[in-house]
């Protein structure tokens, strides 16, 4: 059965529910999130981000943001790569090779306000998204997985893209984990940024105790590092966790394979699943997922 894009499970005999057709989505998916009794869904299709009935699929136009560009200007398809939703249902923050929202500009992130009839553009906007990474030229649009703090208050960005430009650490967000706090609609700098020295991280899953991320990094705590274990860095193979508050590298270092990275981190109230195309985490073979038991938040 031809379904592009997305599709509706029963969630007991997995077959494909019939009557929900999701036309307007008519190309690839990449994020998607109940919210609100209605299904969000970011890609690389004509919206970009969308919101759909539950039952039918169809489009409630309850998202139209006017999504276009691309993060250098450069012409290629505009597409979300990832968003995440606050607890409370009131914001919602997408990354991807983005460059204007509702006529605004607004390169590689923006923060839309979850109205109860409609989704509209948040002034939110740091504008040190507009720094290039070293390896811009490959990866303009850097930023890769975001996630918001339980308490809604703060969220974390995650990217590829090299290390910082010449003059702009503690700015750029390259190769980094980077936290903003969501009432800071204009902030002048991050609160804090963890740089890992020149590789790439993925994905993040924020808990009240910690910032899990991962990806193919080898080091956190590294803003000195050039593909290199600068001055105070931390050994973190493929995953590492990061102290909320302080934003410095946390004792927990389970290690994994590196591999492309962990592209997807899922914090329940038991643990911590890991998604990713390393074949052994903390010594044992677990090759595509892992689950890891977590201390209580």
């Amino acid at each position: 059965m031809p379904r592009r894009g997305v599709a509706r499970l029963d969630a007991t005999t997995g077959r494909l529910d019939p009557a929900f057709r999701a036309t307007s989505v008519g190309g690839d998916v990449s994020d998607l999130e109940v919210v609100g009794g209605r299904l969000i869904v970011g890609g690389q299709f004509a919206k970009r981000l969308a919101a759909l009935d539950l039952t039918t699929g169809a489009d409630t136009g309850y998202l139209d943001l006017g999504i276009t560009g691309t993060a250098d200007g450069v012409a290629r398809p505009t597409r979300i790569y990832r968003f995440a939703v606050s607890p409370d249902r009131t914001r919602l923050v997408a990354v991807g090779d983005v460059g204007r929202v509702s006529g605004q500009f607004r390169e590689r992130a923006f923060m839309v306000d979850l109205r109860p009839d409609s989704g509209t553009l948040s002034p939110w906007y740091y504008a040190g998204l507009g720094n290039d990474c070293q390896s811009n030229g490959h990866i303009p649009a850097y930023l890769r997985d975001v996630d918001f703090s339980p308490d809604g208050r703060w969220f974390v960005t995650v990217a590829t893209g090299g290390i910082p430009a010449e003059g702009e650490l503690g700015a750029s967000v390259c190769d980094a984990a980077a936290r903003f706090e969501t009432a800071a609609l204009q902030p002048r700098r991050p609160t804090w940024i963890n740089y890992t020295g020149g590789d790439t991280l993925h994905s993040v899953a924020v808990t009240g105790a910690a910032v899990y991320v991962s990806g193919h990094q080898r080091w956190l705590d590294n803003p000195m590092g050039h593909d290199s274990c600068g001055p105070g860095c931390i050994p973190r193979q493929g995953i590492g966790a990061i102290d909320p508050a302080g934003g410095r590298a946390l004792p927990w270092n389970p290690g994994k394979t590196r591999a492309v990275g962990g592209r997807d981190l899922l914090a329940t109230s038991s643990g911590l699943w890991v998604g990713s195309d390393g074949a052994y985490f903390r010594g044992e073979y677990r090759y595509g997922i892992a689950f890891v038991p977590l201390p209580p938040a």
